[in-house]
């Protein structure tokens, strides 16, 4: 072991002046950047899986807001025009109303028109019924 250390201790300065030199040369050449980790760009925001599928917003209860139960819409359905006035979503067209009035109260549509009320809600007049009005306590 004497003699190992005696041999290191023994290499001319010339060796080690050029093994250091090209110790540098190797780490010019690599650059100063070659080990900096790059940063990940993915931003994390959660989502939704996509096999769950996605909830109707404009359900059959989302749809029909409520009955309209000013003094002119109560006499329309009290005298002889049989009708009900409702306030529906304004998204909805009126295939969807229609479904949507038929499976809540149970009763068949035999016509309706639709108007946007100044204040940005849809209307929804002439659904036929008295006893619906009783049925939903509007009367």
């Amino acid at each position: 072991m004497v003699s190992k250390a005696k041999k290191e201790a023994s290499t001319p300065p010339k060796v080690e002046a050029k093994a250091k030199a090209l110790k540098a040369k190797k780490a010019v050449l690599k650059g100063i950047h070659s080990h900096t980790k790059k940063d990940d760009l993915q931003v994390t925001c959660i989502t939704q899986p996509k096999s769950a599928p996605r909830r109707n917003k404009l359900d059959h209860y989302a749809i029909t807001k409520f009955p309209l139960t000013t003094e002119s819409a109560v006499k329309k359905t009290e005298d002889n025009n049989n009708t009900l006035v409702f306030i529906v979503d304004v998204k909805a067209n009126k295939h969807q109303i229609t479904q949507a009035v038929q499976k809540l109260y149970l009763i068949d549509v035999a016509k309706f028109n639709t108007l946007i009320r100044p204040d940005g809600e849809k209307k929804v007049p002439d659904y036929d019924a008295l006893d619906v009005a009783n049925k939903i306590g509007i009367i």
